[in-house]
């Protein structure tokens, strides 16, 4: 009986131990568990501030691209071609992988023209979309309205068409960029042409702008003759003072430099005995237009000569423009955004990241210096393999200056053939150094 109590004891002695140890083990597990619910939650805790800091940032994020380009106002008829450019060159982007391994995406957005804050509205739009680079304004006086905006935003400011020549020197912080050349260079081919085709005393109609100020002191100064500078404002609801004035300089050659009122201008001149009937009339990138003068009398446009900077879009190019957009009439400057895309896209993929600062340091670059390359595919490959490129568009080599500028450019000369029509004269391009303006 003692042997079993003592067994019983023995054994009831080592049940307590048992339990108490269990317990023990339970509460250290449950410690654990605690630390490492702990330990998970710091850990997440910081990846989410990694990935918040990193969508922050659009180094790391897909490339946006937003455009400010002319659905509505006076060069509306340039905006079709133009988004056209841009969106063709985000196809081909993206069907060759896209940037940093990763789709581009195009936000479409309207410039309006300087009678509005549209510009205005679309640039806050952009900024607050966190896009890295804007295409546009057509306009030279719009992307003045706009250019220290998207600057101190950090954002790549990058026109297809702008020509003022005030640009070349603006303090933009290194963030402006154009395809389209100083009106220097214009200027002078528009005064050189006219000039070549025996008139000796000019008058030049241009609208009151930066653009149309610009290219006209530009045009008189290539002049060798005797020139007349009358400036007129676009918003007028008539211009039969202007080309009173014009007529009573009895010129021998007219250049018009406008937008869309040019059509008005064109009808107060022929109702004044001075159409291009009766005067040889020349016109610019800005008012080069095939649907513009229709409703003139038939056939009073032939013979009218513009300039426009850039190549002429051959057939190739042609088609797959209207590929993207069936109805267009006018490919000008499609050549010049689909460059400009492609350009801020390459400075993208060489500089490793998608923020603006990144692509305004790699765009001078990538234009120039490197191995010769004509398309992003192309490009990027050379660019994978550590390759300095070299791309030359489908405007023409483009080689910018430190200051954004192209340094050499090609200027295109058209003539009507119709109210409706008009053809390019390759013969007469004429490519060469941008001039320095003053």
């Amino acid at each position: 009986m003692d042997g079993v109590m003592l067994s019983r004891s023995i054994f009831m002695s080592y049940l307590d131990f048992r339990i108490r140890a269990s317990k023990m083990v339970l509460t250290e597990r449950k410690k654990m568990q605690k630390s490492n619910k702990a330990t998970i939650l710091v850990a997440a805790a910081i990846a989410t501030l990694v990935l918040a800091g990193c969508s922050s940032d659009n180094s790391s994020s897909s490339l946006k691209i937003g455009s400010l380009l002319p659905e509505t106002g006076s060069l509306a008829f340039l905006g079709p071609p133009e988004f056209a450019g841009v969106d063709l060159a985000v196809a081909e982007i993206n069907a060759a992988g896209g940037v940093l391994g990763a789709d581009i995406e195009h936000i479409r957005g309207d410039s309006g023209d300087t009678s509005s804050d549209i510009a205005q509205q679309t640039a806050d739009s952009h900024i607050s979309a966190g896009v890295s680079a804007i295409v546009g304004a057509a306009s030279s006086g719009v992307s003045f309205t706009v250019i220290d905006k998207i600057a101190s935003a950090g954002i790549v400011h990058f026109s297809p068409a702008n020509t003022s020549p005030d640009f070349t020197n603006y303090a933009d912080d290194g963030y402006y960029f154009r395809t389209a050349p100083s009106d220097t260079f214009q200027g002078a081919v528009l005064g050189q042409l006219m000039a070549k085709e025996g008139a000796k005393n000019v008058v030049v109609l241009n609208l009151d702008d930066a653009y149309g100020n610009g290219l006209a002191k530009y045009a008189m100064a290539a002049f060798s003759g005797t020139s007349t500078n009358i400036v007129y404002n676009p918003q007028a609801a008539e211009f039969s003072a202007d080309v009173a004035k014009a007529k009573a300089a009895k010129p021998d050659a007219i250049a018009i430099i406008g937008f869309d009122e040019t059509a008005k201008i064109f009808t107060e001149l022929i109702k004044q005995g001075i159409g291009p009937d009766k005067v040889k009339t020349y016109l610019v990138d800005g008012n080069l237009s095939s649907g513009a003068y229709k409703d003139l009398p038939a056939g009073i446009m032939k013979g009218v000569k513009a300039t426009l900077p850039g190549v002429f879009a051959d057939g190739s190019l042609q088609e797959r423009l209207l590929g993207v957009d069936p109805a267009l009439t006018d490919f000008s400057y499609a050549a010049e955004s689909y460059d400009a895309v492609i350009l801020i896209a390459l400075a993208a993929e060489q500089g490793g990241a998608t923020d603006g600062k990144t692509i305004r340091d790699n765009l001078v670059s990538v234009s120039k210096g490197g191995t010769k390359c004509t398309t992003f595919a192309d490009c990027k490959a050379l660019i994978a393999e550590g390759e300095d490129i070299d791309y030359d568009g489908v405007s023409g080599p483009v080689e910018f200056a430190d200051n954004g500028d192209p340094s050499y450019a090609t200027m295109g000369i058209y003539e009507y053939t119709a109210n409706d029509k008009y053809v390019a004269l390759p013969a007469e391009f004429i490519s060469g150094d941008v001039p320095a303006g003053e």
